[in-house]
């Protein structure tokens, strides 16, 4: 039988870990000891047709071509041939770490020349799993999170479910297999289709190439869940916040039961959240199913008179719970599960300007955020997502946006919840464009069209929002990306959650757009995602510009650093700038980087090597992305949100990334940290005003800030302190340099802020400025750029006289190795001291060896410039394990007197 099931825990390849999953007895992830083969292959060695899939031939008519009953036999032996892999992965992945496909398919174009034919026919996931005597005798349910795209599924030598039924990427298939398992050694074997055109599968979309194998396979755990005679599933804790002091909180837990024996039985359902401890008696029927609450009336207990609240990471801590919760039957424990939840309040809201924004537990947040997207081949590796979920933190981000409702397990949701970050997960934009979905339909509405497909998508949302509701990191559910659901089908989505998930606010497509059903989405999706200069954000009025929420936007392409262009493009392509790079560029607009390179040779000029450009491009990364952060918080309370399109790469690439595929952070990275900061000092591009920011709900009282002016020959033209009362939410204006005039054409801002409350109240940016503005051609706007009529001119840095300055740095190592975090330290002191200022200082520390990046890496600031005759001290944490090394490279720099200090701690 077949029907929705949400495991709360898993152990993936032996890693357990916190949040949402916990190790626990009654389950068992099968994670290792399969093996893969394509059918095509097996057919062969038994001098028969492959299996493949023709439209003109039924799965009825595949499932015979293979001997299925005799793979999924006990006796059956697997020949050499047979692939060893773990699951979750993809075919592709599964091959890659195999070996088939040399040492890297991301190198160049060799992805390209990976063939698709392979993929075309079916591939066997076959597993031979160890049962005790006791799990044996027990109740147990095969559980599927996730199959790519449809499955035959057997179980020793019988088939318990058919690809005609058993599909979709996003369903969760459940299986009662009681009786079916033996003592000793049990066979699972799934014959897996790749997806087709018009199935609606994980996809990204013009992000990157798509891989060969379409991303089929078993991308997410395989469980078997035992149980006595009545389990637990789909646990579900709600909270209600009394608002008089947002202090205490009614807690509900709702959960449901399958009674799986042949008679009536009374079970104790108890529940333990700390040292609070409830229980309640329910009577079920024989084979009955049903969901149960426990709730504030019937144990008063569940009332917390002094919650602990989960916030988002600048308003407070992100609290959490643990919840263990049993069903026992005759003081024997038949079944029991444990959960993280968080307590807290969200809820959505319209500004005065008629742009919906959101608030957390009282308290209005403006979203700063990126898109999300899982690797390319869907391997997901724990140390290198810890590291990516405190990258965003770092940046100063409070929101991950995903297009699609990726991961290959919670651990995305478990680290964002840990964190205080926000995540609005939802359906993707691959369903909505005939092609990617490849299937016509009307493109004024999502492709989710017939009966069937409006069934599918509701299931789709039933199983992810039952598996991921417990996460207080998911602050809204996105039911729409560049479209809007059929009426109809958003009808049903609004009952499906008023049941199953009330306590979150919809949105029902992120594009402004009006529905007949629930009216408008009061967002926007404008554009830009191509390089635009720094006033558009300030200027533009009508677009993307500073105001509203704008739910997907950036300045296109972010090139990475040499060392990683060095990694992804054979030398002989490094320069100048051709296919190879193209291949690496988005798709379809695109292609190539044409628009950000026209910008980049008028704003810096020339350049004559792949080492020039690579480093100048840092600067211009830098100087695309901190005024899109900063101008959304000048313009508070007319934004809401702003979701650069896109945080993360899913493969080594030149757009769309605010650091790159080998967690190497650019100027980009560092242009964002500065730009989200919550407390900041910001120039204005648009009106040249400076601004003092305050996000943290928190009066700071006053704030002195001083703001020097210094031309191209490092004269201080201007240095003036202004003092004013700080606004506890808000942006206000301080101080005004329209009418400054500079006699040199380009010159730099450093702005200094601080207070008495010491390094969270304290701000300070840098700018280097242009006497020519940057001018855009705002009547041939597209929907994905604003081009410019003409271009600030920044060709004078390159006449910079030198600056000398000198480095001392220290290293802190340590003789132990935590998998968690870094466990070495960088202190590095920077000492300008010559007449000269000293532009855009590149700092990184590498591996002695190597010399590459030793990642992921933490600095307080990087590409950072100094004044004439100005000290200032950064710190760093990186991977202990390799003797690490500084480099330093700057504009304009000579760097003197480097001294190094190493100490080694037991």
């Amino acid at each position: 039988m077949n029907c929705f099931r949400y495991p709360l825990l898993f152990i993936i390849a032996g890693f357990v870990f916190c949040g949402n999953a916990f190790a626990q007895s009654n389950v068992l992830v099968l994670t290792d000891g399969w093996r893969i083969q394509s059918s095509a292959q097996i057919a062969r060695a038994k001098d028969k047709v492959a299996t493949t899939m023709p439209h003109d031939r039924t799965l009825l008519d595949m499932m015979r071509r293979t001997n299925a009953a005799a793979i999924s036999s006990r006796r059956f032996r697997a020949t050499a041939d047979w692939i060893p892999t773990t699951v979750p992965t993809t075919v592709l992945a599964a091959l890659v770490q195999h070996g088939n496909y040399g040492s890297d398919i991301f190198f160049g174009t060799n992805l390209a020349k990976i063939s698709p034919a392979p993929f075309t026919n079916s591939w066997w996931f076959r597993n031979e799993i160890s049962i005790s005597k006791d799990q044996a005798t027990e109740n147990a349910d095969l559980i599927f999170d996730g199959i790519n795209y449809r499955a035959n599924i057997w179980l020793n030598g019988e088939q318990i479910a058919d690809a005609e039924n058993t599909f979709g990427a996003f369903r969760i298939f459940q299986f009662d297999v009681s009786g079916r398992l033996k003592r000793g050694k049990n066979v699972l074997a799934v014959e897996i289709f790749p997806p087709q055109p018009g199935d609606f599968t994980m996809g990204f979309v013009d992000w990157n190439p798509q891989p060969p194998d379409r991303e089929m396979g078993l991308f997410r755990p395989v469980e078997l869940h035992f149980y006595k005679s009545v389990a637990i599933d789909n646990v579900f804790v709600e909270s209600k916040i009394d608002h008089a002091n947002w202090q205490s909180a009614a807690l509900t837990i709702h959960a449901d039961l399958k009674n799986n024996s042949d008679h009536t039985i009374e079970t104790k359902v108890s529940g333990q959240i700390g040292n609070v401890s409830c229980s309640e008696n329910f009577k079920l029927q024989a084979g009955e199913q049903r969901s149960v609450e426990l709730t504030p009336d019937d144990c008063p207990q569940l009332n917390f008179t002094n919650a602990q609240l989960w916030w988002p990471w600048e308003l407070g801590e992100p609290h959490l719970y643990d919840l263990k919760l049993s069903a026992s039957v005759d003081d024997e424990i038949s079944d029991s599960t444990q959960t993280r939840f968080g307590i807290r309040e969200v809820s959505d809201y319209i500004n005065a300007d008629g742009y919906r924004g959101y608030i957390v537990n009282g308290k209005r947040i403006l979203l700063r955020g990126g898109g999300w997207a899982d690797e390319l081949l869907l391997r997901e590796d724990a140390k290198n997502l810890r590291a990516q979920i405190a990258y965003t933190k770092v940046m100063n981000l409070n929101t991950i946006r995903l297009e699609g409702i990726w991961g290959s397990s919670q651990r995305l949701y478990d680290l964002a919840d840990e964190n205080g970050l926000l995540i609005m997960p939802g359906f993707s934009c691959q369903w909505e464009w005939k092609d990617y979905l490849e299937k016509n339909f009307d493109e004024t509405f999502s492709g989710f069209v017939s009966e069937a497909e409006m069934n599918l998508a509701t299931n789709y949302l039933h199983d992810q929002v039952l598996w991921l509701r417990n996460h207080p990191s998911i602050f809204v559910w996105v039911l729409g990306s560049d479209k809007l659901p059929q009426p109809e089908l958003e009808t049903r989505f609004d009952n499906l959650l008023k049941q199953i998930d009330p306590t979150r606010p919809t949105l029902k497509s992120c594009a402004g757009v009006e529905s007949k059903i629930s009216g408008a989405s009061a967002v926007k999706m404008n554009g830009p995602y191509d390089y635009v200069t720094p006033n558009y954000w300030y200027e533009d009025k009508t677009n993307g510009g500073a105001f509203g929420f704008n739910t997907e936007t950036g300045p296109g392409p972010q090139p990475p650093t040499l060392e990683t262009l060095q990694r992804m493009i054979p030398a002989n392509h490094l320069w100048p700038i051709d296919d190879v790079w193209n291949f690496h560029a988005g798709r379809h607009e695109f292609a190539q980087m044409n628009r950000y390179l026209t910008a980049f040779t008028n704003r810096y000029g020339a350049v004559s090597s792949v080492d020039e450009f690579a480093f100048k491009a840092q600067a211009a990364n830098y100087e695309a992305i901190r005024p899109m952060f900063e101008a959304f918080a000048v313009n508070l309370p007319h934004t809401t949100g702003i979701i650069q399109w896109m945080l993360n790469p899913s493969w080594p690439k030149l757009y769309w990334q605010l650091y790159d595929y080998y967690l190497v952070p650019g100027g980009a990275f560092f242009g964002a940290k500065r730009g989200a900061a919550p407390v900041a000092v910001i120039y204005n591009y648009g009106d040249k005003g400076i601004y003092l920011v305050n996000q943290t709900g928190k009066n700071f009282g006053d704030e002195r800030t001083t703001i020097s002016v210094y031309d191209l020959n490092s004269k201080k033209v201007l240095e003036q302190t202004v003092t004013n009362a700080s606004e506890a939410y808000g942006s206000q204006k301080i101080f005004d340099l329209s009418n400054l005039a500079s006699d040199t054409p380009v010159y730099f801002l450093d702005l200094h802020s601080q207070d008495d409350f010491g390094p969270e109240a304290t701000a300070n940016n840098f700018y280097w400025l242009s006497t020519k503005p940057d001018v855009l051609d705002e009547g041939k706007t597209e929907w994905f750029v604003t081009p410019n009529q003409s271009f600030a001119d920044f060709t004078a840095l390159n006449q910079l006289p030198q600056a000398s300055v000198q480095a001392q740095v220290k290293f802190e190592t340590f003789n132990h190795f935590s998998a968690d975090a870094p466990t070495a330290n960088a202190e590095v002191t920077l000492t300008n001291t010559s007449d000269v200022l000293a532009f855009f200082i590149e700092m990184r520390i590498v591996g002695k060896r190597s010399q590459q990046s030793l990642t992921p890496v933490f600095w307080d600031d990087n590409y950072i410039s100094l004044p004439p005759h100005t000290a200032k001290t950064f710190h760093a944490q990186f991977p202990d394990g390799a003797a690490p090394e500084l480099k330093l490279r700057g504009w304009n720099v000579k760097f003197e007197n480097i001294s190094v200090e190493r100490v080694a701690n037991l």
